[in-house]
């Protein structure tokens, strides 16, 4: 056990050194920026600087001759367009307010189809992503995720040139992006206000991706690797791949040999779930099932939640922030075509309804029952296949969408439980990976080109343009490779370095007294856990006592 310990401790150091030589060395390397505006008197002001109010087709020496001539004229159209973005900053960050708040959502499902002798550990580990997975993403994730994506402009905050460096292979002509490395601790030259508000937008996105594998990989693993795992999420896995969609990367620029407008998802469906889903696959795999999930036969036995009430609401609150998360993926409200917004929110409720009802059906034609956990899975399932693709599809094919996704999760969770016998406690796996996977090929299906987003525009298959299709399965398959094959390699050296899963023992306790030493419930509330009996002051060290047999799997809070 030191051994694993000096070796973690040596690792960190080595991480941070790394780290402190990269904030050294690389701003050596940049052009001069364009300056930073902390103070947000500049974007949408000073035109000349950041091209705020510049018509695309006027020189400079035409449009500085115009400025000179007509003053109040410029003056006015500085102001039109300091109230644009203005809207635009009030937007992105509201609809951030609302991914974040998902959090709570994501913690209340996790608990509640987990057992209540773990309900502690799975809120906290739920609760502490957040500021993990932020520390790693504010160190270095957002540097390599954006730190290019002002060679490429995102116009509806005022341009964000200062984020101008990335790493490219040069190959066929092309200059394919490979990872960003400016904005370091939003630091050298990224104290900006644009900046800012994109940061806490997409750190809410990173954070959703984060939570995921808690679910997938609850109810056995050690807090103390959970926490490695977090900061490395937020730092690497998913920044590498959001370069390359959203942060002006290789797989954006697609396009470019011909292939549709390149990989897109609009919101994340592969960026964010996809990710998040087949990180859970991997972990779940190093972890391998609880204890009394399979039977020597491979047959599983069921492990039911202990409050799907809890669940129902957490689903709830995970729809409400999703028309934070789709529609606020424009970046703004105004202009560039953002206006879309309100067809984006409608395609998203729909895909959320159809998805419900069409694995409530699917729980009927199978069980004969009303099944809760079929209609719950089903609608965020209906809302992760829409995430890609609802910026470009019309609100009835959201709808379509939605019920295609309601029924493949369904299949999808007897599939992961009965054939690969991965055992996923809450069907992370399948309504983040598989539907993730769904989502993401929507988009070359069901783009049907009537968005306009500043110029961009998506057709898929159902408008005549396969070549689309082709761009989304190449990103949907490296989605799945990167996430899954990085993710595995990481958990087998954490295993190896200090362990990922708790003892037997501490399993069949329940990790609640043993990892944060406290109950989520007191003794009274949980039923068949009595056995193990409240501490009436501070946490009990050591480990508590496991029973003589194996609890009964039969009912609620087993």
């Amino acid at each position: 056990m030191k051994k694993r310990w000096s070796a973690l401790r040596a690792g960190m150091i080595a991480f941070a050194v790394l780290t402190l030589l990269v904030l050294n060395t690389l701003p050596a390397l940049a052009d001069d920026p364009p300056p930073s505006d902390p103070a947000g008197t500049v974007i949408g002001i000073d035109a000349e600087n950041l091209k705020g109010v510049k018509p695309a087709d006027l020189s400079d020496a035409d449009f500085s001759a115009a400025k000179r001539s007509e003053p109040f004229a410029y003056k006015l159209a500085s102001m039109v367009n300091q109230n644009r973005l203005a809207s635009n900053f009030i937007w992105v960050l509201v609809t951030g307010y609302l991914v974040m708040f998902m959090q709570a959502g994501f913690a209340l499902v996790e608990t509640g189809f987990c057992r209540a002798k773990n309900a502690m550990q799975t809120m906290l580990m739920n609760f502490l992503v957040y500021g993990l997975g932020m520390t790693g993403f504010f160190a270095c994730g957002f540097a390599f995720m954006f730190g290019g994506v002002g060679l490429v402009g995102v116009g509806n905050l005022g341009g964000m040139a200062q984020l101008n460096q990335e790493l490219t292979i040069s190959l066929g002509g092309v200059d394919w992006g490979i990872l960003g490395y400016k904005g370091f601790f939003l630091s050298d030259g990224t104290y900006d206000v644009a900046i800012a508000v994109m940061f806490l937008f997409q750190m809410v996105f990173m954070d959703t991706a984060a939570t995921i594998p808690t679910g997938a990989m609850a109810e056995r693993w050690k807090t103390t690797s959970f926490i490695v795992f977090g900061l490395f999420m937020g730092a690497f896995i998913y920044p590498v791949f959001g370069n390359w969609v959203w942060g002006g990367g290789w797989l954006s620029q697609l396009g470019k040999v011909g292939l549709g407008a390149g990989y897109v998802d609009f919101a994340g469906s592969g960026v964010v779930h996809a990710i998040g889903g087949w990180t859970g696959l991997a972990g779940a795999i190093v972890l391998g099932a609880r204890i009394g999930k399979f039977n020597k036969d491979g047959t599983a036995n069921p492990i039911p939640g202990h409050n799907l009430v809890l669940a129902t609401l957490g689903t709830f609150i995970l729809a409400f922030g999703w028309f934070g998360f789709n529609p606020g993926s424009t970046l703004g409200a105004s202009g560039n075509g953002n206006l879309r917004i309100g067809i984006v929110a409608v395609a998203t409720m729909l895909a959320s309804a159809s998805g419900a009802l069409a694995a409530l059906a699917y729980g009927y034609s199978t069980k004969k029952k009303a099944d809760p956990g079929y209609a719950l899975n089903g609608m965020l399932a209906g809302l992760v296949a829409i995430t890609a693709p609802s910026g470009f599809v019309s609100p009835l094919s959201g709808f379509i969408i939605g019920a295609i996704a309601g029924i493949v999760v369904c299949v999808a969770m007897g599939f992961v439980e009965n054939v690969l016998k991965v055992d996923d406690p809450v069907g992370a796996i399948s309504v983040h990976g598989v539907c993730g996977a769904l989502g993401q090929i929507c988009v070359g299906i069901f783009a049907d080109g009537t968005m306009d987003y500043g110029g961009f525009v998506v057709k898929g298959l159902i408008v005549g343009d396969a070549t689309q299709l082709v761009a989304q399965l190449i990103g949907t398959v490296v989605a799945f490779a990167w996430a899954f094959g990085i993710s595995y390699v990481f958990f087998k050296v954490v295993e190896a370095v200090m362990g990922m899963r708790v003892t037997p023992e501490v399993e069949l306790a329940g990790l609640d007294i043993p990892d944060t030493g406290t109950w989520g419930y007191t003794v009274d509330d949980m039923p068949g856990e009595a056995a193990f009996p409240m501490p009436k002051r501070g946490p009990i060290p050591g480990i508590v006592p496991a029973p003589a047999a194996v609890p009964s799997l039969a009912g609620a809070g087993a």
